[in-house]
């Protein structure tokens, strides 16, 4: 087996999923971000979950937003439900696992806050349910998906946002889903703060 010609191939797959992802994704990057501004300015915060790689990507995500590494600026509310062992193995222990962030929504989501839920096939019973609970607690949600969005995507609103990866490969997804958060922090970046100098 050639193993550098494996490897470009990965580099190529990635490659390729990222620009065709650039042409539809853009519009639903830039919805996403004036609703996350428009909750910030308003002094709410973004909670984010996922499930795996998708949970790493939320706490990727809230450090970028509590501590940019690009420019310096204040501190932005944005929290990973994905971090708090103790919190999420008493959910699972106690209740099930498919409560641990629909718990965490309805006790720390605010009407006007946003939930970001990331998940590559759309069907995980623990993002589906922390929808619901942030429906129900007025909250908008922002939805990184992919394939075909799975069950999650029937649960989205007019006040929601899907932005959904045209791949099927979880790693392609999750590399997509990845940008998308660089992304999403610039555009809130810009918007709040103004062009860097």
């Amino acid at each position: 087996m050639d193993f550098q010609n494996r490897i470009l191939d990965q580099f190529n797959a990635s490659i390729d999923t990222k620009t065709y992802a650039s042409e539809v994704l853009p519009t639903f990057i830039e919805i996403a971000s004036h609703m996350m501004v428009q909750c910030l300015i308003n002094d709410g915060k973004v909670l984010a979950c996922g499930n795996g790689g998708s949970a790493a990507l939320c706490q990727l995500f809230a450090a970028s937003m509590i501590n940019s590494e690009e420019r310096e600026r204040p501190g932005l509310p944005g929290l990973a439900l994905t971090t708090d062992n103790p919190v999420m193995s008493s959910i699972a222990n106690s209740a099930s696992y498919s409560d641990i962030f629909s718990r965490q929504v309805r006790a720390l989501g605010q009407p006007g806050d946003i939930l970001m839920v990331l998940s590559t096939t759309g069907n995980s019973a623990n993002v589906i349910q922390a929808i619901q609970a942030a429906h129900d607690r007025e909250m908008s949600v922002v939805a990184l998906s992919g394939r075909d969005g799975g069950d999650m995507s029937s649960l989205l609103g007019q006040e929601d946002c899907e932005i959904r990866v045209p791949a099927t490969s979880s790693a392609r997804i999750h590399e997509t889903h990845l940008l998308v958060i660089h992304s999403l922090v610039d555009l809130i970046d810009q918007q709040l703060f103004g062009l860097e100098e």
